[in-house]
Protein backbone atom coordinates (compact mmCIF):
# COMPACT_ATOMS: atom_id res chain seq x y z
CA UNK A 1 0.00 0.00 0.00
CA UNK A 2 1.18 3.28 -0.77
CA UNK A 3 1.37 6.01 2.08
CA UNK A 4 2.46 9.73 1.78
CA UNK A 5 6.02 10.55 2.23
CA UNK A 6 8.16 13.51 2.74
CA UNK A 7 10.67 13.19 0.09
CA UNK A 8 9.80 10.61 -2.60
CA UNK A 9 12.43 10.04 -5.73
CA UNK A 10 12.21 11.65 -8.97
CA UNK A 11 12.08 10.32 -12.69
CA UNK A 12 12.98 11.86 -16.10
CA UNK A 13 9.86 11.74 -18.74
CA UNK A 14 10.57 12.15 -22.26
CA UNK A 15 7.75 14.62 -23.18
CA UNK A 16 6.22 14.39 -26.95
CA UNK A 17 8.01 17.97 -27.48
CA UNK A 18 11.34 16.60 -27.06
CA UNK A 19 12.17 17.45 -23.73
CA UNK A 20 12.90 16.02 -20.37
CA UNK A 21 11.04 17.05 -17.40
CA UNK A 22 11.38 15.34 -13.76
CA UNK A 23 8.57 13.51 -12.23
CA UNK A 24 7.89 12.96 -8.65
CA UNK A 25 7.16 9.37 -8.83
CA UNK A 26 6.27 6.47 -10.96
CA UNK A 27 3.07 5.18 -11.02
CA UNK A 28 3.17 1.28 -10.26
CA UNK A 29 0.04 -0.36 -10.41
CA UNK A 30 0.46 -2.52 -7.35
CA UNK A 31 0.75 -0.10 -4.53
CA UNK A 32 -2.90 0.64 -5.04
CA UNK A 33 -4.29 -2.79 -5.35
CA UNK A 34 -5.87 -4.83 -2.53
CA UNK A 35 -4.72 -8.09 -2.21
CA UNK A 36 -6.80 -11.05 -2.38
CA UNK A 37 -8.20 -11.58 1.32
CA UNK A 38 -6.81 -8.84 2.98
CA UNK A 39 -8.79 -6.93 5.44
CA UNK A 40 -9.21 -3.20 4.16
CA UNK A 41 -9.36 -0.56 6.71
CA UNK A 42 -9.59 2.55 4.71
CA UNK A 43 -8.68 5.18 7.33
CA UNK A 44 -5.21 3.13 6.32
CA UNK A 45 -5.26 3.65 2.59
CA UNK A 46 -4.89 7.69 1.68
CA UNK A 47 -7.79 9.91 -0.12
CA UNK A 48 -3.98 12.02 -1.52
CA UNK A 49 -0.48 10.92 -2.80
CA UNK A 50 2.49 12.84 -3.96
CA UNK A 51 1.30 13.34 -7.88
CA UNK A 52 3.09 12.46 -10.60
CA UNK A 53 3.04 15.39 -12.07
CA UNK A 54 4.42 18.97 -11.58
CA UNK A 55 2.24 21.56 -13.64
CA UNK A 56 -0.85 21.33 -14.94
CA UNK A 57 0.25 21.27 -18.82
CA UNK A 58 2.78 18.41 -17.48
CA UNK A 59 -0.56 16.83 -16.80
CA UNK A 60 -2.32 17.49 -19.61
CA UNK A 61 0.78 16.15 -21.89
CA UNK A 62 1.47 12.59 -19.36
CA UNK A 63 -2.31 11.78 -20.07
CA UNK A 64 -2.36 12.19 -24.03
CA UNK A 65 0.63 9.74 -23.54
CA UNK A 66 -1.57 7.47 -21.35
CA UNK A 67 -4.67 8.00 -23.88
CA UNK A 68 -2.63 7.22 -27.20
CA UNK A 69 -1.56 4.07 -25.32
CA UNK A 70 -4.60 2.75 -24.36
CA UNK A 71 -6.14 4.22 -28.03
CA UNK A 72 -3.47 1.47 -29.57
CA UNK A 73 -4.32 -1.18 -27.23
CA UNK A 74 -7.75 -0.96 -27.83
CA UNK A 75 -7.55 -1.57 -31.48
CA UNK A 76 -5.33 -4.60 -30.78
CA UNK A 77 -8.01 -5.77 -28.64
CA UNK A 78 -10.61 -5.59 -30.93
CA UNK A 79 -8.77 -6.98 -33.61
CA UNK A 80 -7.22 -9.91 -31.72
CA UNK A 81 -11.48 -10.89 -30.92
CA UNK A 82 -10.15 -12.45 -27.81
CA UNK A 83 -10.75 -10.86 -24.32
CA UNK A 84 -13.40 -8.47 -22.98
CA UNK A 85 -12.38 -5.87 -20.50
CA UNK A 86 -15.13 -4.51 -17.96
CA UNK A 87 -14.03 -1.46 -15.90
CA UNK A 88 -16.22 -1.10 -12.55
CA UNK A 89 -15.83 2.42 -10.80
CA UNK A 90 -17.26 3.15 -7.23
CA UNK A 91 -16.95 6.06 -5.29
CA UNK A 92 -18.80 8.38 -2.94
CA UNK A 93 -20.48 10.96 -4.97
CA UNK A 94 -18.48 13.83 -5.94
CA UNK A 95 -15.24 11.50 -5.98
CA UNK A 96 -14.35 12.38 -9.51
CA UNK A 97 -15.94 9.22 -11.42
CA UNK A 98 -17.36 10.74 -14.36
CA UNK A 99 -14.42 12.97 -14.87
CA UNK A 100 -12.12 10.26 -15.23
CA UNK A 101 -14.52 7.63 -17.15
CA UNK A 102 -14.29 11.36 -19.66
CA UNK A 103 -11.01 11.91 -19.48
CA UNK A 104 -9.47 8.74 -19.78
CA UNK A 105 -11.21 7.00 -22.14
CA UNK A 106 -11.17 10.12 -24.78
CA UNK A 107 -9.24 7.79 -27.10
CA UNK A 108 -10.67 5.17 -27.60
CA UNK A 109 -12.97 4.27 -30.43
CA UNK A 110 -17.09 4.79 -29.48
CA UNK A 111 -17.27 1.71 -31.51
CA UNK A 112 -15.31 -0.42 -28.87
CA UNK A 113 -16.17 0.91 -25.84
CA UNK A 114 -19.46 1.42 -24.20
CA UNK A 115 -20.64 3.25 -20.76
CA UNK A 116 -23.33 1.90 -18.33
CA UNK A 117 -24.36 4.15 -15.36
CA UNK A 118 -26.59 2.26 -12.83
CA UNK A 119 -29.33 3.69 -11.06
CA UNK A 120 -31.80 2.45 -8.59
CA UNK A 121 -33.14 -0.12 -10.29
CA UNK A 122 -36.74 -0.37 -11.73
CA UNK A 123 -39.84 -2.01 -10.91
CA UNK A 124 -38.69 -5.10 -13.67
CA UNK A 125 -35.48 -5.37 -12.70
CA UNK A 126 -36.45 -5.99 -8.71
CA UNK A 127 -38.28 -9.15 -10.01
CA UNK A 128 -35.26 -10.45 -11.04
CA UNK A 129 -32.09 -11.44 -9.36
CA UNK A 130 -29.32 -8.49 -8.34
CA UNK A 131 -26.77 -9.44 -10.49
CA UNK A 132 -29.56 -9.72 -13.75
CA UNK A 133 -29.91 -6.06 -14.71
CA UNK A 134 -26.08 -6.22 -14.82
CA UNK A 135 -24.96 -8.96 -16.61
CA UNK A 136 -27.33 -7.92 -19.70
CA UNK A 137 -24.65 -5.16 -20.26
CA UNK A 138 -21.24 -7.10 -20.06
CA UNK A 139 -19.02 -6.45 -23.18
CA UNK A 140 -18.23 -8.84 -25.67
CA UNK A 141 -14.87 -9.77 -26.82
CA UNK A 142 -12.88 -7.03 -28.56
CA UNK A 143 -14.67 -4.39 -26.78
CA UNK A 144 -14.62 -2.30 -23.49
CA UNK A 145 -17.47 -2.08 -20.99
CA UNK A 146 -17.56 0.58 -18.10
CA UNK A 147 -19.62 0.46 -14.97
CA UNK A 148 -20.32 3.78 -13.90
CA UNK A 149 -21.50 1.98 -10.24
CA UNK A 150 -22.61 -1.65 -10.78
CA UNK A 151 -24.06 -4.79 -8.97
CA UNK A 152 -21.72 -3.74 -5.75
CA UNK A 153 -24.20 -0.97 -4.96
CA UNK A 154 -26.09 -4.09 -3.71
CA UNK A 155 -23.62 -4.77 -1.46
CA UNK A 156 -23.11 -1.07 -0.38
CA UNK A 157 -25.81 1.28 -0.97
CA UNK A 158 -28.52 -1.42 0.14
CA UNK A 159 -26.22 -2.45 3.27
CA UNK A 160 -26.29 1.29 4.30
CA UNK A 161 -29.88 1.71 3.93
CA UNK A 162 -31.53 -1.88 4.79
CA UNK A 163 -34.71 -0.11 3.57
CA UNK A 164 -33.73 -0.92 0.54
CA UNK A 165 -32.65 -4.90 0.91
CA UNK A 166 -36.58 -5.32 2.78
CA UNK A 167 -38.02 -3.77 -0.06
CA UNK A 168 -36.72 -6.09 -2.62
CA UNK A 169 -39.22 -8.52 -0.18
CA UNK A 170 -36.31 -11.78 -0.39
CA UNK A 171 -35.09 -12.07 3.05
CA UNK A 172 -36.12 -12.35 6.90
CA UNK A 173 -34.45 -9.57 8.77
CA UNK A 174 -33.31 -11.88 11.09
CA UNK A 175 -30.84 -13.20 8.39
CA UNK A 176 -29.83 -10.30 7.44
CA UNK A 177 -26.21 -10.91 7.92
CA UNK A 178 -25.99 -14.64 5.67
CA UNK A 179 -27.24 -12.48 2.89
CA UNK A 180 -24.06 -10.50 2.09
CA UNK A 181 -22.03 -13.49 2.69
CA UNK A 182 -23.98 -14.90 0.09
CA UNK A 183 -24.37 -11.90 -2.30
CA UNK A 184 -20.48 -11.71 -2.39
CA UNK A 185 -19.91 -15.31 -3.01
CA UNK A 186 -22.26 -14.66 -5.77
CA UNK A 187 -20.19 -11.82 -7.03
CA UNK A 188 -16.73 -13.38 -6.63
CA UNK A 189 -18.16 -16.25 -8.50
CA UNK A 190 -19.54 -14.44 -11.47
CA UNK A 191 -16.17 -12.45 -12.04
CA UNK A 192 -14.49 -15.86 -11.52
CA UNK A 193 -16.67 -16.92 -14.75
CA UNK A 194 -16.27 -13.96 -16.72
CA UNK A 195 -12.63 -14.25 -16.24
CA UNK A 196 -12.30 -17.99 -17.47
CA UNK A 197 -14.57 -17.33 -20.30
CA UNK A 198 -11.58 -13.81 -21.51
CA UNK A 199 -12.95 -11.09 -19.53
CA UNK A 200 -10.64 -9.31 -18.08
CA UNK A 201 -12.05 -7.01 -14.67
CA UNK A 202 -10.52 -4.01 -13.20
CA UNK A 203 -12.45 -2.58 -10.14
CA UNK A 204 -11.50 1.05 -9.12
CA UNK A 205 -12.18 2.54 -5.93
CA UNK A 206 -11.94 6.13 -5.97
CA UNK A 207 -10.89 7.00 -2.34
CA UNK A 208 -11.99 10.44 -1.35
CA UNK A 209 -12.03 12.28 1.97
CA UNK A 210 -14.56 13.63 3.46
CA UNK A 211 -13.43 16.81 3.65
CA UNK A 212 -12.71 17.10 0.01
CA UNK A 213 -16.08 16.17 -0.85
CA UNK A 214 -17.53 19.09 1.36
CA UNK A 215 -15.71 21.01 -1.11
CA UNK A 216 -16.56 19.72 -4.04
CA UNK A 217 -20.37 20.22 -2.73
CA UNK A 218 -19.80 23.59 -2.06
CA UNK A 219 -18.23 24.14 -5.43
CA UNK A 220 -21.24 22.96 -7.48
CA UNK A 221 -23.73 25.40 -5.18
CA UNK A 222 -21.31 28.52 -5.83
CA UNK A 223 -20.99 27.84 -9.42
CA UNK A 224 -24.13 28.21 -11.35
CA UNK A 225 -22.93 25.72 -14.31
CA UNK A 226 -22.50 23.28 -11.72
CA UNK A 227 -25.73 23.14 -9.84
CA UNK A 228 -27.22 20.93 -11.69
CA UNK A 229 -24.58 18.40 -10.15
CA UNK A 230 -25.80 18.77 -6.95
CA UNK A 231 -29.14 17.84 -4.97
CA UNK A 232 -30.39 17.83 -1.29
CA UNK A 233 -29.95 14.01 -1.19
CA UNK A 234 -25.70 14.57 -1.74
CA UNK A 235 -26.09 16.61 1.74
CA UNK A 236 -27.91 13.97 3.33
CA UNK A 237 -25.95 10.67 2.27
CA UNK A 238 -22.95 12.77 4.06
CA UNK A 239 -24.40 11.79 7.60
CA UNK A 240 -24.09 8.27 6.66
CA UNK A 241 -20.43 8.40 5.58
CA UNK A 242 -19.03 6.16 8.60
CA UNK A 243 -21.27 3.19 7.43
CA UNK A 244 -20.18 3.64 3.57
CA UNK A 245 -16.45 3.19 4.70
CA UNK A 246 -17.52 0.24 6.66
CA UNK A 247 -19.40 -1.06 3.34
CA UNK A 248 -16.78 -0.39 0.83
CA UNK A 249 -13.96 -1.80 3.66
CA UNK A 250 -16.32 -4.93 3.78
CA UNK A 251 -17.16 -5.10 -0.06
CA UNK A 252 -13.53 -5.14 -0.86
CA UNK A 253 -11.89 -7.31 1.49
CA UNK A 254 -14.18 -9.75 0.40
CA UNK A 255 -14.37 -9.71 -3.55
CA UNK A 256 -10.76 -8.18 -4.35
CA UNK A 257 -9.14 -11.27 -6.12
CA UNK A 258 -6.47 -11.95 -8.10
CA UNK A 259 -8.41 -11.99 -11.23
CA UNK A 260 -10.50 -9.55 -10.45
CA UNK A 261 -8.63 -7.11 -7.86
CA UNK A 262 -9.88 -3.97 -6.66
CA UNK A 263 -7.55 -0.81 -6.94
CA UNK A 264 -8.00 1.75 -4.37
CA UNK A 265 -6.97 5.54 -6.19
CA UNK A 266 -6.65 8.27 -3.90
CA UNK A 267 -9.00 10.81 -5.22
CA UNK A 268 -8.47 14.19 -3.32
CA UNK A 269 -6.39 15.50 -6.65
CA UNK A 270 -8.54 14.62 -9.14
CA UNK A 271 -5.67 14.79 -12.09
CA UNK A 272 -3.35 12.28 -10.05
CA UNK A 273 -6.01 9.99 -10.21
CA UNK A 274 -7.06 9.99 -13.38
CA UNK A 275 -3.23 9.11 -14.08
CA UNK A 276 -3.21 6.25 -11.69
CA UNK A 277 -6.60 4.96 -13.30
CA UNK A 278 -4.88 5.13 -16.94
CA UNK A 279 -1.55 3.90 -15.92
CA UNK A 280 -3.26 0.68 -14.26
CA UNK A 281 -5.82 -0.03 -17.25
CA UNK A 282 -2.73 0.20 -19.44
CA UNK A 283 -0.89 -2.42 -17.21
CA UNK A 284 -3.84 -4.71 -17.07
CA UNK A 285 -4.32 -4.68 -21.26
CA UNK A 286 -0.48 -4.71 -22.19
CA UNK A 287 -0.56 -7.81 -19.71
CA UNK A 288 -2.36 -9.68 -22.21
CA UNK A 289 -0.05 -9.14 -24.92
CA UNK A 290 -2.16 -8.39 -27.85
CA UNK A 291 -1.42 -8.34 -31.20
CA UNK A 292 -3.02 -8.48 -34.50
CA UNK A 293 -4.35 -12.09 -36.34
CA UNK A 294 -1.68 -13.63 -37.94
CA UNK A 295 -2.71 -13.96 -42.03
CA UNK A 296 -2.55 -17.33 -43.14
CA UNK A 297 -0.89 -18.38 -46.12
CA UNK A 298 -4.39 -18.93 -48.32
CA UNK A 299 -5.72 -15.60 -46.89
CA UNK A 300 -2.49 -13.60 -48.18
CA UNK A 301 -2.92 -15.43 -51.84
CA UNK A 302 -6.18 -14.63 -51.56
CA UNK A 303 -5.23 -11.22 -50.85
CA UNK A 304 -2.98 -10.46 -53.43
CA UNK A 305 -4.89 -11.93 -56.18
CA UNK A 306 -7.15 -9.04 -55.08
CA UNK A 307 -4.71 -6.50 -55.12
CA UNK A 308 -4.09 -7.56 -58.71
CA UNK A 309 -8.10 -6.94 -59.38
CA UNK A 310 -7.67 -3.23 -57.75
CA UNK A 311 -4.43 -2.26 -59.58
CA UNK A 312 -6.18 -2.84 -62.91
Amino acid sequence: MLLQRAAVPCYVELLSNGAYVRIAMRIKSADFRVRQAAQVDLKKWPTIVPPVYQTNEQYEELLRKHVKALSAQQELLYASDRYALLLIFQAMDAAGKDGAIQHVMSGVNPQGCQVFSFKHPSATELKHDFLWRTTRDLPERGRIGIFNRSYYEEVLIARVHPEILHAEGLFDQSDERSVWQDRYRSIVDLEGHLHRNGTRIIKFFLHLSKEEQRKRFLDRIDKPEKNWKFSIADVEERQYWKRYMRAYEKALSATSTKHAPWYVVPADDKLNSRLIVSRILLDTIEALQLSYPKTTAARRRELLMLRKELAI
